[in-house]
């Protein structure tokens, strides 16, 4: 680890910034460093001191991502597996079986819980990170020792884990963006000043919690400049566990929906079809396990993924291959495996390829390295970015008073759904047969298609981190919003018959952890409302004033 030790003095007094340090979590060649000088005395100057310690100062970055520190160990917050276990258990369509994440499963959590006080602890070390390249590779660049073209790509990297590590805080620390008309409710606080200096550690602590319409012009700036600064997959030779361009622009396309920007989404998610990335080799695999045979890092189908591997990995307590798999801690929910928009021959169901079947219930086998825990984790795949196109068309097309089927929306889908599917000649959804079962539900053609993307979104993505974010932005779904943290099957093991498909009805069992979503009015009205939003950690608020004043509501 590299750091100021006047810094560390400093943060012990100051433990909310948490991220005072230019820390490189170092995987093979911390010995690098070492040999230069005592790791207490490198400063935030000698890191960016030659070509090599500057590119190991940027790994560093990456693996602040993808280890995190949790009370001495390293459990993946936020982006190693965290985020996937968290906005996963947050949801309804997985069950926790055990005690590990029952906290954030049943919504019990507190200012104290580890979950919620690492996840931010651990995002505003990255954060902090971020922060600490973007100066030192403008150092760099201006004292000569990198070239423009790194130093770009090294400044687009750090912008674009900022801009996505804000973007995390805000699904669990703040309302969605519609939850007030400006989006003018409080978000999270937007750092970009690195803590390398008692001044720098004196602005952040005066820093309160930015708007949420703050948050999200900040990060669609981040992004915006990353894209610019960042190689195209042809131009480069990088593998999909680093940032490029296009990983910029299927995130972005994700942001804009959590704005209810149809619009921008569809400009994100045409560069892929008929613009500047229409080239790029980005593209579905054939399978739908295909991009998990290939352990998440598939170069077609993975746009961003989060390298893990044998020797670098959250470990036994938080890799996916370990919690998803070697110990069966989270299982496939039965409210998602009976859905009826999801056929009972569909691909995504075969045994041992995409799922496996433990104690009579059912887990996710798209995380296969359940002893080597090296398996990707999937941050952004291309058939989202379709996704996320088909439901912007659509969305459209209900505002612009379409009648018929939209067929734009139709098509993104379908390219997603028809490969999963045993015989897509007479399974794949066409106008006809979409608007045969809008009549048979009795809603228009194109609500109807929404309600089959936003269902084929929680199958295709189911137990990747995605339900959570979904359910964050779909409170206010004019057609069908989600009130609150969804009902969930009760903690612990499922009954076997539970995932009987036979029986043609969706699971109808007794739902338990519902909690509604807090519109306004006293607190203590909300019967557990608040808890759709996490607390400030304890750590925080105990060091810092300004954000103690800015606690969420019923904590």
């Amino acid at each position: 680890m590299i750091m100021k030790t006047n810094i560390v003095k400093k943060q012990s007094r100051y433990s909310l910034i948490l991220s005072v340090v230019i820390a490189m979590i170092f995987a093979v060649s911390c010995e690098d460093v070492i040999d230069t000088a005592p790791y207490t005395s490198i400063d935030e100057n000698a890191a960016f001191s030659t070509p090599a310690l500057c590119e190991l100062s940027v790994t560093g970055m990456y693996n602040a991502a993808q280890l995190g520190y949790y009370d001495g160990a390293y459990r993946g917050y936020p982006f190693g597996a965290a985020f996937v276990e968290q906005d996963d258990t947050r949801g309804e369509d997985v069950v926790n079986r055990a005690t590990f994440y029952a906290i954030s499963y049943q919504g019990t959590y507190s200012n104290t819980s580890a979950n919620n006080v690492w996840m931010w602890s651990d995002t505003y070390r990255l954060i902090n990170r971020c922060n600490i390249v973007l100066e030192g590779a403008q150092t760099a660049l201006n004292n000569g020792i990198i070239t423009e073209e790194v130093a770009h790509r090294y400044m687009g990297e750090a912008m674009a884990f900022r801009a996505m590590a804000h973007l995390e805080l805000l699904f669990h620390f703040a309302y969605p963006y519609k939850h007030t008309a400006d989006a003018s409710h409080m978000g999270v606080p937007y750092r970009t000043v690195a803590n390398t200096s008692q001044e720098a550690i004196a602005e952040n602590m005066a820093l309160g919690r930015n708007t949420v319409a703050e948050c999200y012009q900040k990060i669609l700036q981040d992004f915006d400049q990353a894209e610019q600064y960042l190689p195209k997959r042809s131009e480069t030779d990088l593998p999909v566990t680093r940032f490029t361009a296009e990983a910029v622009a299927a995130l972005k396309s994700k942001v804009y929906m959590h704005m209810w920007d149809w619009d921008k989404v569809l400009t994100e998610t045409s560069k892929f079809t008929t613009g500047i990335y229409a080239s790029s080799g980005v593209g579905l695999e054939a399978e739908p396990g295909g991009c998990f045979d290939q352990r998440g890092y598939s170069p077609k189908e993975n746009i961003f993924s989060m390298l893990n591997t044998v020797n670098n990995n959250p470990g036994v307590n938080a890799a996916l291959g370990s919690m998803y798999n070697n110990r069966v801690l989270v299982c496939i929910s039965p409210i998602i495996w009976r859905n009826s928009f999801w056929l009972h021959d569909d691909k995504r169901r075969t045994e041992d390829e995409m799922v496996f079947t433990y104690s009579n219930q059912k887990f996710t086998y798209k995380y296969k390295e359940a002893i080597d825990k090296s398996d990707g984790t999937p941050v952004i795949r291309y058939a989202e970015v379709l996704l996320n196109e088909a439901e912007a068309y659509v969305r459209n097309a209900i505002a612009d008073g379409e009648i018929t089927v939209n067929q734009n929306a139709l098509t993104s889908l379908n390219k997603v759904r028809d490969r999963a599917l045993a015989n897509p000649a007479t399974q794949s959804y066409t106008a006809v047969s979409i608007a045969a079962a809008a009549t048979l539900a009795g809603l228009s053609e194109n609500v109807y298609l929404l309600k089959a993307i936003l269902a084929e979104r929680r199958i295709e993505l189911l137990m990747e981190g995605r339900r959570w974010p979904d359910i964050h932005r779909l409170q206010f779904c004019p057609y069908f919003p989600i009130n609150g943290i969804p009902g969930k099957v009760a903690n612990g093991s499922v009954p076997g018959a539970s995932y009987d498909l036979t029986s043609g009805t969706e699971y109808s069992g007794t739902l338990y952890y519902a909690a509604p979503y807090p519109v306004g009015g006293d607190v203590n009205t909300y019967v557990g409302g608040y808890k759709f939003l996490w607390p400030l950690p304890a750590i925080e608020t105990n060091s810092n004033p300004v954000l103690a004043e800015q606690q969420n509501p019923g904590y």
